[in-house]
């Protein structure tokens, strides 16, 4: 038996939930899965999962074994950085994450700027508007707009992103120009999901020191960014969404942004990854290299 792939396939397990979820992680058949700590259960002399067709939990044996498991595995994996020299030269693969839109306007372009520094390191760039979870999904790197929830990950402040609302010139001609956003009920509006999930926009107040949620009529309700964008531009309706994402159709004129004085605070924009202990050398050669750029071109 392969104590160290047991005890990967054991945490990951853990971390997952289930057999099945980390089976489909690890592209494991699940009996092959469910043997292989049947067997590190063996050789142990002790039963460390609780199995049932619903819950997966832990014994106190288990509780004990998967927490020391962690440490070794973390010792195993930067002994093989040492090794590889990722503490002495900056080399090997780095695994970043960004949002799509963000992601391919300002990530990519300094990332292209870096390979050709760093010839000795390859790059994984992964765009998706979900969070990757770091250590699940084994991302070194991410970059996030909001505000981050208190955790071990570390943050490095790039720029800051406002919340702003766009309609079509001929929208705004026909309905008029909402001011205040009390107003918003006269025109119709597209609601992006993943910013605004419900027909009510929220608004900074002043007196009293607060927020306001105002009722808006949403003709059009869509999952991305661009179909947000795209049918604002078409006249569908005003819409709600991070400024880089119309950023190119208010610089064309298709759109215009309204209601400014009653923007929320903008939303921070940062490059986060985990913390343990000593960065590899390709990690902080893209952090020091990537943040200055990208305060640059935000």
């Amino acid at each position: 038996m392969d104590r160290l792939e047991a005890m990967s396939m054991l945490v990951l397990t853990v971390d997952r939930g289930s057999l099945s979820a980390a089976g489909r992680a690890l592209r494991v058949p699940l009996p092959t899965l469910s043997r292989k700590i049947s067997e590190l259960e063996a050789a142990l002399g002790t039963r460390l999962l609780i199995r049932t067709t619903r819950k997966l939990s832990l014994t106190e044996a288990g509780i004990a074994y998967v927490a020391a498991a962690r440490r070794i595995l973390e010792q195993v994996e930067e002994a093989e950085r040492i090794a590889a020299g990722e503490f002495t030269t900056p080399k090997g693969e780095l695994v970043l994450t960004a949002p799509i839109l963000f992601g391919r306007l300002h990530v990519l372009p300094v990332v292209t700027e870096f390979l050709a520094t760093f010839p000795e390191i390859t790059i994984r760039l992964m765009l998706s508007d979900r969070n990757a979870h770091l250590v699940d999904d084994h991302v070194d790197m991410a970059v996030r707009i909001g505000t981050l929830p208190d955790s071990s990950l570390v943050a490095t402040r790039v720029g800051t992103m406002r919340t702003v609302i766009c309609a079509s010139p001929t929208l705004l001609a026909d309905h008029g120009t909402p001011d205040p956003p009390a107003q918003l009920s006269q025109i119709p509006c597209v609601s992006f999901e993943l910013v605004t999930p419900t027909p009510h926009w929220r608004f900074p107040t002043l007196r009293p020191a607060g927020t306001r949620d105002v009722p808006v009529t949403v003709r059009l309700s869509v999952t991305t960014a661009e179909a947000a964008v795209d049918a604002a531009i078409a006249g569908i309706g005003a819409t709600r969404v991070l400024h880089y994402q119309a950023a190119e159709a208010i610089g064309r004129g298709d759109l215009r942004l309204i209601l400014e004085d009653f923007e929320p605070e903008p939303l921070p924009i940062s490059l986060i990854h985990v913390s343990h202990g000593r960065m590899p050398l390709k990690m902080r050669s893209f952090l020091d290299f990537a943040a200055t750029r990208l305060r640059s071109r935000i």
